[in-house]
């Protein structure tokens, strides 16, 4: 069985470069995730930056038992490189209104699942009032089974995580 490498995406957005594509041509794993938002862009971006509060993807195994916040936090929104986003991500840069990247430092978890940069957007959707959701990883070359369990576990997490974003910024 192949790797889950894009879910939810259009073939326009597998061929679009991203702030990750950029930080790390030379990863040879590319993973896309996507959702439809019933939000205009500007309120998905907003829940993106409340990634700097909690992961919004299964709290009991990512945010240890508690409960991601289900209101805007105020100030979240005003971005610093360096920030921490999503419990181990560090923020790398953002595009006002458009784009987060983010990196896994040196850590237990980049020890665990090796170089990884993530950008996350908010872009227009087909409709007026609409947007998207996209999340881009790129990963280090990973023994096989590591990059299966990897890229699946993955799925399953960001799948929850831009499923819960969607939901809470269509309100």
């Amino acid at each position: 069985m192949g790797l889950p490498e894009q879910w939810g995406v259009s073939a326009a957005e597998v061929a679009g470069t991203y702030g990750c594509d950029e930080l790390r041509p030379d990863a040879p794993l590319r993973w896309l995730r996507g959702v439809d938002v019933t939000a205009p862009p500007a309120t998905a971006f907003r829940w993106l930056c409340q990634l700097r509060a909690a992961p919004y993807s299964y709290d009991l195994v990512d945010n240890l038992g508690r409960r991601s916040p289900r209101t805007l936090s105020p100030g979240l929104d005003e971005l610093a490189v360096g920030q921490r986003v999503a419990t181990v991500f560090r923020l790398h840069g953002f595009v006002p209104g458009r784009e987060l990247t983010l990196v896994l430092p040196p850590g237990p978890a980049a020890r665990a699942s090796g170089d990884m940069v993530v950008s996350y957007l908010a872009l227009p959707g087909d409709r007026e009032g609409t947007s998207r959701l996209l999340a881009v990883l790129r990963v280090q070359a990973l023994p096989r089974p590591v990059a299966t369990a990897l890229c699946w576990g993955d799925l399953v997490m960001m799948r929850r995580q831009l499923q819960n974003l969607a939901g809470l910024a269509a309100g």
